[in-house]
């Protein structure tokens, strides 16, 4: 599959509503919330709300002007809306990997700022939930530039909205991309809840990761959705971990997998964490030794993703030979374990580069 071409400074609509100039021209809504509101106005009940969210994410056929069963003012004014929802955000570039089932996207929202979200093998999307991140990984081109602002929560519903018209067996979506989740609660998990009611995305496959908080794991255990966790971990050591994660957490290595243990348990999927490898800094058998004591007996996973390449880093990737004996240690412990790589690595797409080297190119 080649590249698509786009004209600089381009963006394209993807098959959310026909491109227009008033599709293109429209004022983007700034919420779930709003778009609900906007629909209430027409007069829409909640089973034609219902119906056009779901058409919206790829679930049902949008109705055409002669469709009874919705109210004259709905179908009169269903064009204008569906423009205001194309308008959140648009595709700027395609980036497809030499796996045919992995491909980033570079898409621009509204204010003309962008974002990644990957989509991804086995039927998945990884979406991003703020532009830029506050968290600081050291080894993440995100955090190079900190946060710049959060995602509303459409903003990021719209991702996954995107990547259904892209690609329509989209069942997966993991909370993954650009940002923290647990920083931009509030919109990430009125997202979580408005995929699961009107997408059919079963709550297992709702992901969202997290490098560890409190306040997350209190609305989790309250939520009516019970999405799955992962857990970026990525070192046992305390000291190292808050020198890899220099914003990440207050929380102590014990307190956060005692807490990923006991929402695995509450909400009957295993925790996956999430741990960056990294030559001669997190890879040591001792460290995963340690790591495996740590998760013994819990309802646990663990992802070895090698680092990504990022210009200027010094971290670097094990050898391969390395990298699988880890998992092999690890499984003869008892733990799951599987090694993962980051999708897209061949166009040079993981942990914000696709965004950072636009934004080079830019001069911005």
């Amino acid at each position: 599959m080649s590249d698509p071409v786009l004209e600089p400074g381009r963006s394209a609509r993807i098959d959310i509503v026909p491109e227009t100039e008033t599709a293109l021209e429209a004022e983007p809504f700034s919420s779930i919330e709003e778009a609900s509101i906007a629909l209430e106005a027409l007069g829409a009940k909640p089973q034609h709300v219902r119906t056009l969210f779901r058409a919206y994410l790829g679930r049902a056929a949008w109705p055409d002007a002669s469709d009874e069963r919705f109210p004259k003012r709905v179908r009169e004014g269903l064009a204008a809306w569906r423009a205001r929802m194309a308008a959140v955000l648009s595709v700027r570039s395609r980036h497809p990997g030499a796996d045919p089932e992995s491909e980033r996207l570079l898409v621009t929202l509204a204010d003309r700022q962008t974002v990644e979200c990957v989509l991804l093998p086995r039927r998945g999307v990884c979406v991003s939930t703020q532009m830029g991140c506050a968290v600081g990984c050291v080894f993440c081109m995100t955090g190079k530039g900190g946060l710049v602002r959060q995602l509303s929560d459409l903003e990021i519903a719209a991702q996954a909205a995107t990547a259904r018209a892209l690609r329509p067996l989209t069942k997966k979506i993991v909370f993954m991309g650009m940002g923290e989740p647990s920083h931009n609660l509030r919109n990430v998990l009125s997202a979580v809840r408005f995929l699961a009611e009107y997408g059919d995305f079963g709550h297992k496959d709702l992901v969202i990761s997290t490098v560890g908080d409190e306040r997350l794991f209190n609305e989790l255990f309250a939520s009516r959705v019970r999405p799955a966790l992962a857990v970026s971990l990525h070192a046992i050591d305390e000291v190292k971990r808050r020198t890899l994660l220099p914003r990440g957490t207050r929380m102590t290595v014990e307190a956060l997998t005692d807490a990923a243990e006991r929402y695995a348990r509450f909400s009957g999927y295993p925790v996956q964490y999430e741990w960056t490898l990294m030559a001669g800094v997190n890879d040591s058998f001792e460290e995963i030794d340690e790591l495996a004591r740590r998760l013994s007996g819990q309802y646990a996973m663990v992802n070895f993703i090698p680092v990504n390449a990022v210009e200027g880093s010094p971290y670097r990737r094990p050898e391969p030979e390395h990298a699988r004996a880890l998992v092999a240690r690890l499984r003869a412990a008892g733990i799951v374990a599987t090694l993962r790589d980051s999708a897209a690595q061949d166009v040079d797409g993981g942990c914000g580069q696709l965004r950072a080297r636009v934004l080079k190119e830019e001069g911005k």
